[in-house]
């Protein structure tokens, strides 16, 4: 009851209290709708109970605040819907359509009890903030800008940004370090949360690191896996996905999801989906090149060893060619020698018969003359054998001329050879491998 203090009507601090509480509760009679951002969640995990912070802001700057309570068994109800319709569960920071009860307390003041969460609504301004993030990286003429980088040749030099317990990580790294091809890859990993609120700040902070080593590397990879598509919308964070397009080296992703493709993924290099595809996507990099170098070197073996064989073959004919035409050479020149010798003899006797008076007659002169003849038929002779001589191939082959062969035979005239053939010249010492440009015929004298 108040009181009366110098004809005054004061009312104690628990009377004004319970006035304003008894005043709410009977304009406030039944739960309503809100709509706010749940600028700080406040979860107290050893009672299960939020505290949530309320806020609501116009161009940046909060223009109401208010404090609110969200029961335990409420928000595991709640949070249950958020993970199976958002993929998310509830956090800091996002925007809420929430059923709500004035409460207030003498002692706490005023508060709205969190009855229920609309995630839809959630949902829905999530993929507003996600397209409008879309629409700026457009705008600001970055989208495409990380697709554009080269490609390295063989990207064996690979910064990893994930944690060295996701299954993902594991995955990528078994697949890789033991393919049945034997590739070598240099792998480094920088740890980062994976989701969650600070997830994308912890990836942005390891990407800096990365770049002020960037010559060392071929590609960032972004890999995250066995959580399903829980905990994805810190990848369609603006700043983050800015700094991916900005990337000066290809940053290539394995999220570890199918559905619902996130900015992140949009804007890298190269999204391969799951940590696996990521690997396989990194072997047949090595694929493409190692496969058409061993297709090369198995033809440039087969080919050498085609034309080793066949130069053997042409070879071999030109030595049994010449063989031939010397031993054919030597055979007539024989004969020659044989026919000479039976015609001196004939000619010989044909002489002696015919001039037997004229030879008797002069008896005498021939014996005196017999050394003069012995020593001139021996000089002869002696001329004979060396012209003789002069006739072997050997011979003719050092005064310069020389043996033309087309495809292993001899040939004396342009009529058998065309522009292209391949032709074997012997000389005395060596051959000559040639290509017929042009032929003429020899000009009568």
């Amino acid at each position: 009851m108040p009181e009366n203090v110098s004809n005054r009507t004061v009312f104690s601090l628990l009377e004004v209290m319970q006035s304003i509480k008894k005043t709410l509760e009977s304009r406030y009679t039944s739960a309503f709708w809100v709509k706010a951002e749940m600028n700080k969640l406040n979860l107290y995990q050893h009672s299960g109970h939020c505290y949530p912070d309320l806020v609501e802001k116009a161009e940046g700057k909060v223009v109401a605040e208010m404090r609110s309570t969200l029961w335990g068994s409420d928000y595991r109800r709640i949070n249950q819907k958020f993970l199976a319709i958002l993929k998310e569960p509830l956090r800091d920071g996002i925007k809420i359509l929430f059923s709500a009860r004035i409460n207030f307390d003498p002692k706490y003041g005023l508060s709205l009890q969190i009855l229920d969460i609309d995630p839809s609504f959630t949902l829905g301004d999530l993929e507003k903030e996600k397209q409008e993030t879309i629409q700026r990286l457009q705008q600001d003429g970055l989208w495409r800008k990380n697709k554009e980088v080269p490609f390295p040749l063989l990207p064996k030099r690979i910064a990893i940004i994930s944690v060295e317990t996701s299954k993902g990580y594991a995955d990528f790294m078994t697949i890789t370090q033991n393919n049945p091809w034997g590739y070598k890859f240099f792998f480094f990993l920088f740890p980062s949360l994976l989701q969650g609120e600070r997830a994308a700040a912890t990836i942005m902070q390891q990407l800096r690191r990365i770049k002020k080593v960037k010559k060392y590397f071929d590609a960032v990879a972004i890999i995250r896996g066995g959580g399903g598509e829980v905990g994805l919308t810190c990848y369609n964070n603006f700043e983050l996905s800015r700094m991916i397009c900005e990337f000066p080296i290809p940053v290539i992703t394995g999220i570890g999801h199918a559905t619902n493709e996130t900015v992140t993924e949009m804007v890298a290099h190269t999204n391969a989906i799951t940590p696996t595809k990521l690997a396989e996507f990194i072997i047949q990099k090595f694929h493409n090149y190692a496969e058409p170098v061993k297709r090369s070197e198995k033809k440039i073996i087969d080919i050498s060893r085609h034309v080793i064989k066949e130069n053997q073959t042409s070879f071999h004919n030109a030595i049994r060619i010449f063989r031939n035409v010397t031993e054919r050479m030597v055979h007539t020149h024989h004969h020659q020698i044989e026919m000479l010798g039976q015609g001196v003899i004939r000619q010989s006797r044909f002489l002696f018969y015919k001039n037997k008076e004229t030879l008797l007659q002069t008896t005498g002169v021939i014996r005196a003359n017999t050394g003069f003849i012995f020593r001139n038929t021996k000089t002869q002779l002696e001329g004979i054998e060396k012209n003789i001589a002069n006739l072997h191939p050997d011979n003719i082959l050092k005064r310069g001329f020389s043996i033309t062969l087309l495809n292993g035979k001899s040939i004396s005239h342009t009529g058998n050879l065309k522009k292209g053939d391949e032709i074997l010249t012997l000389l005395a010492e060596g051959e000559i491998k040639s290509t017929v440009i042009s032929t003429s015929k020899k000009k009568s004298s």
